[in-house]
């Protein structure tokens, strides 16, 4: 019999740890090809629909910004978990209990107001994403729970609370029974960046400057070099002094803040009220986008971009190729399948190894020996 074994390479190759994420766009363009095609569509049509048309003209590059702020938010958090070796799944329900927590004033108290009030949302957004997260945090520090279990699992709970808080206590009573609350009052909602020309709002620019201040977190701080440490080595970050429970609640938290900012920004910005479904699955792209991006806080806003373009992308293709919207999941889905497909086959080689053949016990013989 033969196996297929997956042997560590003694040195990577650094051109093709480059080029790994355009070898992955590539296959997924293959791909994507091959799929359309096999649906009755033009791939060409199909790729223009994607990729072009939907950022011709201005209005549609503001939809891309606001598509791809929460991504680059929820991403650059992640990095710093997957590059500490701390693997959070459930963003997607710390951004949704950011939202929610960060909703707590426009919702509760909507008379208040004040330019105090969206800064006090912002900073209650990223302290309930936080405190989301730092549950698998203490259940893994704890109890050695697996955390990608843990965290992915919190996810439903977050969701399900969010319809029942929209459609029981939070319920606006002058909405004639529909399951949302009431609109954030002007004070609530986040400004435009440039109203005239499209609806992209602050999110954006929440995400570059945690791009950048992650980056900077990553290359030139004392923590950034312990990320790096604990997420390669844990036995070198435990003689260097580091201690890796520590870690996973520094992780988590971050990751958490920062999709419970993603949260309450795209409430506050593009949708003004709270509602059963806010995202489209921002939480689970970003993970996408993070590998994309190398792990790279900068790299990762050209990712977000990406990705938020397959959103629009796929929306256009509904309207204009009559697709479904799973089409563009897939695609989504095949993206991260070829750059962890490339990422493996840069770190190892696949060797073919042949099993002996099990023995056959004679313990028959061997009784009627005895006998």
């Amino acid at each position: 019999m033969m196996r297929l074994e997956l042997v560590k390479r003694p040195q990577r190759s650094v051109l093709f740890s480059a080029l790994s994420p355009f070898i992955a766009f590539a296959l997924t363009v293959v791909a994507g090809a091959i799929l359309f095609a096999l649906l009755g569509i033009n791939p060409l049509t199909a790729f223009y629909t994607y990729f072009i048309s939907p950022i011709t003209e201005v209005w549609q590059l503001h939809e891309l910004a606001i598509k791809a702020a929460p991504l680059i938010l929820i991403a650059v958090g992640l990095s710093v978990c997957f590059r500490s070796n701390i693997w959070n799944i459930g963003a997607e329900g710390q951004f949704v209990f950011g939202a929610i927590v960060g909703s707590v004033i426009p919702v509760l108290y909507p008379d208040m107001q004040g330019p105090f009030v969206l800064p006090l949302m912002l900073v209650m957004g990223m302290i309930g994403g936080a405190v989301y997260a730092a549950i698998p945090a203490f259940l893994k520090t704890r109890f050695n729970t697996n955390e990608i279990l843990t965290s992915l699992m919190l996810v439903y709970v977050a969701q399900l609370f969010l319809d029942w808080l929209v459609r029981g206590p939070w319920r606006d009573p002058k909405g004639f029974n529909f399951p949302q609350t009431v609109q954030f009052n002007p004070s609530a909602v986040l400004p435009e960046l440039m109203p005239m020309s499209g609806r992209a709002n602050l999110g954006f620019v929440f995400a570059l400057v945690a791009a950048v201040l992650i980056w900077i977190l990553m290359s030139r701080m004392l923590k950034g070099f312990e990320i790096r440490v604990l997420g390669s080595s844990p036995r070198a970050g435990r003689f260097a002094g580091f201690s890796f429970n520590r870690m996973v609640f520094f992780a988590f938290m971050l990751s958490g803040a920062l999709a419970g900012l993603a949260g309450i920004s795209e409430v506050s910005g593009a949708i003004g009220q709270l509602q059963p479904s806010i995202s489209p699955g921002y939480g689970f792209t970003a993970i996408i986008v993070a590998f994309l991006g190398r792990l790279n806080p900068l790299g990762i806003v050209a990712a977000g971009l990406v990705l938020g373009l397959t959103y629009l992308g796929g929306e256009a293709a509904q309207s204009v190729l009559g697709i479904s919207d799973k089409v563009a999941r897939v695609f989504q889905g095949m993206l991260l399948f070829f750059v962890l497909g490339c990422d493996t086959l840069i770190h190892y080689r696949i060797r073919l190894v042949g099993l002996a053949p099990t023995p056959k016990l004679e313990t028959a013989p061997k009784l009627e020996e005895a006998h």
